[in-house]
């Protein structure tokens, strides 16, 4: 069975119920960094804040690093990656990590970007439907 890393934002209630569809095609999916919770990033900022740290002293703190390395050990172990828009800076950095890799990955947008980017081009497809992606997926299986 092939592994899929589902990138998306903490924010984003659609990130279990696409990760679901997608155990349907007989994937192995890894979203458990969602359960980390819609706030987990804001709460993190305010504790390192209150600690008297800046961002970059708080990169490397051990909360961070940690979830840093359980991501990262999890984007090298998967196959395939694909992120759910709208994803933010960590998600874009992790599709282009994960396809600096020669591994694939596919974006599947929420509606039609107000601001094209050709850098979107760096993925292996941009889809604008579920059932899209989902042909595409039952081709890497």
């Amino acid at each position: 069975m092939k592994s899929l890393y589902l990138i998306g934002s903490l924010r984003n209630p659609q990130v279990p119920v696409l990760a679901r569809k997608i155990r349907k095609l007989g994937f192995d999916v890894f979203d458990d960094w969602y359960a980390a919770g819609k706030i987990a990033d804001d709460s993190w900022r305010d504790y390192e804040i209150a600690r008297g740290h800046n961002f970059a002293q708080a990169l490397q703190g051990r909360a961070a690093r940690n979830v840093y390395e359980f991501d990262k050990k999890n984007l090298d172990r998967c196959d395939i990656a694909v992120m759910l828009m709208k994803a933010g800076k960590s998600g874009h950095l992790e599709l282009g990590y994960f396809l600096g890799s020669k591994k694939p990955g596919y974006i599947l947008m929420d509606k039609i970007p107000a601001r094209f980017d050709v850098m979107y081009q760096f993925s292996n497809g941009v889809f604008f439907s579920e059932r899209e992606l989902f042909n595409q997926l039952k081709k890497e299986k």
